[in-house]
């Protein structure tokens, strides 16, 4: 009896534990972005390498503060897929994070394989360093959907893994 008593006592504390930290990952820390219907969606153009809106609809946004990486969006837009591409910057390498289950129009698991040969979308630059080491990326699709995340660039890489960060990476605040 007294071992039963002595397991609830180291058992229940690490459930609960286990348990807060759930809901604290997938549900505390984010929160609704409130679209202000007019700059939401940019993506750098070639030529000017300034940030330029695009067309779109339908936006919804979560962000959250914990980290820079958890900002997620979708939208949709009436561009045409190949106009954006000859008309703006693409961002190679940029893989879909992960969204808490319940913002249902962003699954990064179907957006990668949409993106993996670059025939059914593109990825493109929106903002380079919105914060320290973290680029904004935008994908669209040849279906007119489209996905913003937010991508550890270069510099974060190194600054995260502790490499010396390069002249070409900009002076951290």
């Amino acid at each position: 009896m007294n071992g039963k008593v002595i397991v609830a006592f180291l058992v229940l504390p690490a459930v609960l534990a286990g348990a807060a930290l759930y809901y604290l990952q997938i549900f505390s820390f984010y929160e609704e972005v409130i679209p202000n219907g007019t700059t939401d969606v940019a993506i750098v153009e070639k030529k000017t390498e300034l940030p330029e809106v695009i067309d779109y609809s339908n936006f919804h946004a979560i962000t959250s503060e914990s980290s820079p990486i958890r900002y997620r969006a979708c939208f949709e837009t009436s561009e045409d897929l190949n106009d954006l591409r000859n008309r703006y910057l693409v961002y190679e390498g940029a893989e879909p994070k992960i969204a808490p289950y319940w913002f249902e129009c962003f699954n990064a698991e179907d957006l990668g394989f949409s993106l993996a040969d670059g025939a059914k979308g593109e990825v493109f630059l929106s903002k380079k360093n919105i914060m320290y080491g973290v680029d904004r990326v935008v994908a669209i699709l040849d279906n007119g959907k489209g996905y913003i995340w937010h991508e550890i660039n270069d510099c974060g890489d190194k600054l995260y893994d502790g490499s010396p960060v390069s002249n070409e990476c900009p002076k951290r605040d």
